[in-house]
């Protein structure tokens, strides 16, 4: 008994490395399933933010729209046309947040350009001249958009009734404004229709 070696087998080995082997491989696995989890929740995130932000901005400007002087003075003739829609673009005269806690007035355009839904503006002038007009500055608002549908409700003249229009141009404003975005098949991305409304 004393001559006996004290010690693990061979076998109680084998079975020692074995169990240590399976726990590294859960490990690893555990930690890959975790990292691509936190990855697909990051990127989810992210895009619903991007959408989340851009619907801010545009029900923000879109429900800002207000007849300016000018078009309220000449509603009857085409030189007080400062809203103009059709149904994959918006132009009209808006106030846009500085940054500063103060609005600047400008020209903005909202539109698709390249599968990417861009905010493009140039600041109002309220003189006549002679200088060539600013350089459009273009944002970014939303990118991989499939297509783009704007649609207006009113009434294009008091003889006809309020309805959903695909067009709308001259001086008066809409009552609805609605915008939606479509996006590739495939794409998990949904824009709920966005109405707003610029006169109220």
């Amino acid at each position: 008994m004393r001559d006996r070696q004290a010690g693990f087998t061979l076998l109680e080995m084998l079975v020692v490395v074995a169990v240590l082997g399976l726990l590294m491989v859960g490990l690893t696995q555990g930690v890959r399933a975790g990292l691509a989890l936190w990855e697909a929740q990051t990127r989810r995130v992210g895009e619903t933010s991007e959408l989340d932000a851009a619907a801010r901005i545009l029900r923000s400007l879109l429900g800002a729209i207000a007849p300016t002087q000018a078009a309220a003075s000449s509603a009857d003739t085409a030189s007080g046309t400062e809203f103009k829609g059709t149904v994959d673009s918006v132009t009209f005269v808006g106030d846009l947040p500085t940054g500063l806690g103060t609005t600047r007035r400008a020209n903005i355009t909202v539109e698709l350009r390249q599968g990417r839904l861009v905010l493009r503006w140039t600041p109002r002038r309220h003189e006549f001249s002679t200088a060539p007009p600013p350089e459009a500055v273009e944002t970014e608002l939303i990118r991989q958009v499939d297509r783009l549908e704007m649609a207006y409700w009113g009434t294009g003249s008091p003889d006809q009734p309020a309805g959903w229009r695909a067009e709308w141009d001259g001086a008066a404003i809409p009552e609805l404004i609605r915008l939606r975005l479509f996006f590739a098949a495939g794409d998990r991305r949904r824009f709920p229709d966005l109405i707003a409304a610029p006169q109220s």
